[in-house]
C-alpha cells in the first residue's frame, strides 16, 4: 500500500505531495527497543566528574604518626588513612567508572524507523520543499516555527546546515540535524520534525528500506 505525504512551503501552503517510503514510515512502535536505543545513548553522552581520592593520592602521610607501642594510643601507620580527617575516601565516586552502553547498528536502525514511524502516524512529521533560509536570522527561523504551530522542533536537513543550526541555537527547544546523523534520542527529545523533502532520500539509504 502506497502512503503519501503533503510538502508544504515555508509559508505552511501546500505545493505538492510524496511518496513515503514504507521502510521508513511503515515500521511497528517498538518500545522496548527504543528505549534500550535512548537510554544508551544518553548514558554513552554522560560526563563523569565526580572523584574522591583514595589513600594514594592524598598529600602528606609519608611517616608514621607515632611509635608503634608504649603510647598508649592506638596504632596507625599513616595519617593518609580513611579513619584519619584528611585522609583517603573509601569506596568514592571516581572519574575512571564508565556508564557507556554498546548497541548494535541494526538496533539502532529500528528504532529510528520505529519512532519516525510513530512520529508520522501521530501528525507530528512534516515534509517541506526546501529549509533553505532566506535570511540565516533567529528571526526567520522563530517565523517559520510559528507557520507551522510548533514549539519543541527539529530540522532535518538533506545536507548539513551551519547556517540554519546557527539561527535557531537561540531559541529554547528547537534544534537542527542532518538527516545523516538523524538517531532516535533528538527524534524523542522533540515533538515535530519538519522534514526537508530530499532528507527523505537520504533516510532510505541510510537505514536499507
Amino acid at each position: 500500500m502506497t502512503t503519501t505525504a503533503d510538502i508544504f512551503n515555508q509559508a505552511h501552503e501546500k505545493v505538492g505531495t510524496v511518496e513515503l517510503p514504507a521502510g521508513l514510515f511503515g515500521a511497528r512502535w517498538a518500545p522496548r527497543t527504543v528505549h534500550q536505543v535512548v537510554t544508551a545513548f544518553m548514558a554513552n553522552q554522560r560526563n563523569v566528574v565526580a572523584h574522591a581520592k583514595g589513600r594514594s593520592e592524598v598529600a602528606g602521610g609519608g611517616k608514621k604518626p607515632w611509635k608503634q607501642k608504649h603510647t598508649g594510643r592506638a596504632r596507625h601507620g599513616s595519617r593518609r588513612s580513611p579513619l584519619w580527617r584528611g585522609g583517603g575516601v573509601t569506596h568514592g565516586p571516581l572519574t575512571s567508572r564508565d556508564f557507556s552502553k554498546k548497541v548494535n547498528g541494526g538496533m539502532k536502525r529500528a528504532a529510528l524507523r520505529a519512532v519516525l514511524s510513530k512520529k508520522m502516524k501521530d501528525g507530528e512529521i512534516m515534509i517541506l520543499d526546501t529549509l533553505a533560509l532566506p535570511a540565516a536570522k533567529t528571526k526567520t527561523v522563530a517565523g517559520l516555527i510559528r507557520n507551522f504551530g510548533a514549539n519543541s522542533t527539529l530540522f532535518v536537513s538533506a545536507k548539513p546546515a551551519p547556517a540554519l543550526a546557527r539561527a535557531s541555537r537561540n531559541i529554547g527547544k528547537v534544534d537542527a540535524i542532518s538527516a545523516a546523523d538523524l538517531h532516535a534520542y533528538v527524534c524523542v527529545a522533540h515533538r515535530t520534525l519538519l522534514v526537508e523533502k530530499h532528507a527523505l532520500e537520504v533516510l532510505k539509504k541510510r537505514l536499507g528500506k
